[in-house]
């Protein structure tokens, strides 16, 4: 996560974004969006289909060897059954300790993190990006010059989101290029820096777009 400092270079760079524009920048810095708890539970679902037929066929794979080539006898051959009795018990009791087991592991917030699928992680991150938007606007007064940034920091996802006339005006190229100017911070030692990059991509369109000498400033929390 980041430092109090950090949070101050931000509300910084916000403020001087901001400087000799009409638009708004509000950044939010979220930790993780979603518990994922479907995560664990499908790969429990998957190991357990996977694993115990594989396990089945070989098994029963050998009895069938042993009695079609060894010239078994019917008394022989139904003392068999037992053994395929116990062969299924150990199917199904293999699928509940498998699925319980890695629902378990899979549970574990490193693991979770590794094994969620980055479509799933996007699709949340912008869902609740979009519910900060809309929270944004319904709380702003006469403006329509808005841009959100939301950075999730545990998911490594960023959505930056602008209002219809600056978006009309600035195109999505800036929307871009500022996620993937956050995207590489991410991977640096100072992930801050690609915040503060996006930032002054954001208030170089709005001032480009709609410069002002007249500022509406308001307090706003940059993180959640």
């Amino acid at each position: 996560m980041l430092t109090q400092d950090d949070h101050r270079r931000i509300e910084a760079a916000v403020a001087e974004a901001e400087a000799g524009s009409s638009g708004d920048i509000l950044v939010v810095l979220a930790g993780e969006v979603s518990s994922y708890r479907e995560t664990p539970i499908a790969w429990g679902a998957a190991v357990a289909l996977v694993v115990p037929p594989i396990l089945l066929a070989a098994s029963l794979g050998r009895l069938v060897t042993a009695v079609s080539g060894g010239g078994w006898t019917a008394a022989q051959a139904g003392a068999l059954q037992p053994q395929i009795g116990a062969i299924l018990t150990g199917y199904v009791v293999s699928q509940l300790v498998l699925f319980a087991a890695t629902v378990l592991l899979v549970s574990a917030p490193p693991v979770r993190r590794a094994l969620t699928p980055r479509f799933l992680k996007r699709h949340r991150v912008k869902k609740a990006a979009f519910h900060h938007f809309a929270a944004a606007h319904a709380h702003a007064k006469d403006s329509d010059t808005g841009v959100l940034v939301f950075v999730a920091l545990v998911d490594r996802q960023v959505q930056i989101l602008a209002d219809r006339a600056i978006h009309e005006k600035a195109g999505d190229a800036v929307w871009k290029a500022a996620a993937a100017a956050i995207q590489t911070g991410m991977r640096r030692p100072d992930p801050t820096s690609g915040i503060l990059e996006a930032i002054g991509l954001c208030g170089a369109a709005l001032k480009a777009h709609f410069p002002s000498s007249r500022r509406r400033r308001a307090d706003r929390p940059t993180e959640v």
